[in-house]
């Protein structure tokens, strides 16, 4: 594909991604995609792509420098050989990230979760002729990553929808999972245990900050307050059944844990839309 034409293509991938926080239609529909913006290996100049990921725990995620199968290296892994500091847009979020080239063992390993989820990736290493590099982008600490949402309101129902698109996406790889194994796959889990870290880290945000910032402006609120703290511990208990579930390498029963989350945590994300968002947007 010429250079234009994959120019062109980035950049309306680029602007739905943005318009749409992260969504986006066409080849990568359901797919996991970051905008990874690089400094010029030789120019200095900024330049943003748009990434397949992997959930990799807490604090990093995973990208693949496939380029399609390519013979060389994409422009963007040589821009962050020479810059490793970059810039990561999920959708929900854009946060400064390190990268890490991964090596050896680790990186096979990482590389084969890839393939367990999705075929394709081997098909590219067959084509590629080359080792296809797989890069850790671990997110820099220094305070909480910028939310891109107008309002405070606005940054509840943005944070709340990655949980919710996420979420779904763990659905539709446990359906395929349980309909063509006997186990969970090794990148599954990681997704599922990521995921459950990331609501951990969001709801204890909440009663530490969010919580009590609104009880101190808005008194009146506080049985609203109150009954979504309770329905964190309940959330936090049924995270840890899913744990448990994942633990278990069933997925029959991970499935029936994540559809029974799912459940519960969509009726609390919408309570708490209802309840917290006139009060942040007053």
């Amino acid at each position: 594909m010429p250079n234009d034409t994959i120019n062109d293509f980035n950049q309306q991938v680029i602007e739905e991604f943005r318009a749409n926080r992260g969504r986006v239609g066409g080849y990568f529909e359901g797919a996991r995609l970051i905008l990874l913006t690089t400094t010029g290996a030789r120019t200095g100049a900024e330049h943003t792509t748009p990434v397949a990921y992997l959930p990799d725990g807490a604090d990093r995620i995973l990208v693949i420098a496939s380029a399609g199968g390519a013979p060389r290296h994409p422009a963007w892994y040589h821009n962050l050989l020479a810059h490793p500091q970059v810039t990561v847009e999920s959708g929900a979020f854009t946060y400064q990230a390190r990268a890490v080239v991964l090596k050896g063992e680790e990186r096979d390993q990482a590389f084969a979760r890839a393939v367990e989820t999705d075929a394709g990736w081997a098909e590219y290493q067959e084509r590629a002729g080359r080792v296809i590099p797989v890069v850790a982008l671990h997110e820099i600490a220094g305070g909480p990553p910028n939310i891109n949402a107008g309002s405070m309101g606005e940054a509840i129902k943005v944070v709340h929808d990655a949980f919710r698109r996420e979420l779904s996406l763990i659905r539709e790889e446990m359906n395929k999972e349980t309909e063509s194994g006997d186990h969970l796959g090794a990148q599954l889990r990681v997704n599922c245990l990521t995921f459950c870290h990331g609501l951990h880290n969001h709801h204890t945000g909440e009663d530490l900050g969010l919580f009590p910032f609104l009880a101190d402006r808005h008194p009146t609120a506080a049985p609203t307050i109150e009954r979504l703290r309770e329905e964190h511990e309940h959330i936090a208990a049924l995270v840890e059944e899913l744990r448990a579930a994942i633990g278990t390498q069933d997925p029959a029963i991970a499935r029936s844990e994540v559809e029974r989350l799912t459940t519960e945590l969509e009726a609390h994300l919408t309570y708490e839309e209802e309840h917290l968002i006139p009060l942040l947007d007053a």
